[in-house]
């Protein structure tokens, strides 16, 4: 378990690169960057709640409205979004389990890293990089999705 642990925080700083591009990206609107305090954390991990119930229910209503508005651009209807959710995220569309990792800043981004067992039990790290918003909300301004390399058992 050390060891998928470890494997897991060495993809974290492998993955950082990526991550800033996501946040770049994300950084064209939203509330000015400051840092999150614990109750916003708690309000994120809410969000990625909420959005990975509305994937099991299949509600692409619901888990749209959890998209920050430059990923609501790039899918315009909630069916174009679960399509590319379907597809290209299977891993946290159809999750097995999920636990939140500890959070950090990329860029001045909170990220909110979630391991995941998929459903052929492979062990997977979602990134998510969040985007606050001018109600003081919380979006989810993109997901990047890393293989470990371990097996669930």
């Amino acid at each position: 378990m050390q060891s998928e642990l470890s494997n897991v925080m060495k993809h974290a700083i492998g993955f950082a690169a990526a991550l800033v591009l996501i946040a770049w990206i994300g950084s064209a609107s939203g509330a000015p960057a400051r840092a999150p305090q614990e109750a916003d954390w708690n309000r994120i991990r809410l969000v990625i709640n909420a959005q990975l119930e509305a994937f099991r229910r299949d509600d692409a209503n619901a888990a749209y409205s959890f998209a920050a508005p430059e990923i609501r651009s790039l899918f315009r209807t909630p069916k174009e979004f679960m399509h590319m959710v379907r597809t290209g995220y299977k891993a946290v569309y159809r999750p097995r389990s999920v636990r939140f990792l500890h959070h950090f800043m990329v860029a001045g981004r909170p990220v909110q890293p979630l391991e995941v067992v998929t459903g052929d039990d492979h062990l997977i790290v979602a990134y998510y990089v969040m985007q606050r918003q001018h109600d003081g909300s919380w979006k989810i301004a993109g997901c990047s999705i890393k293989g470990v390399g371990a097996t669930s058992i």
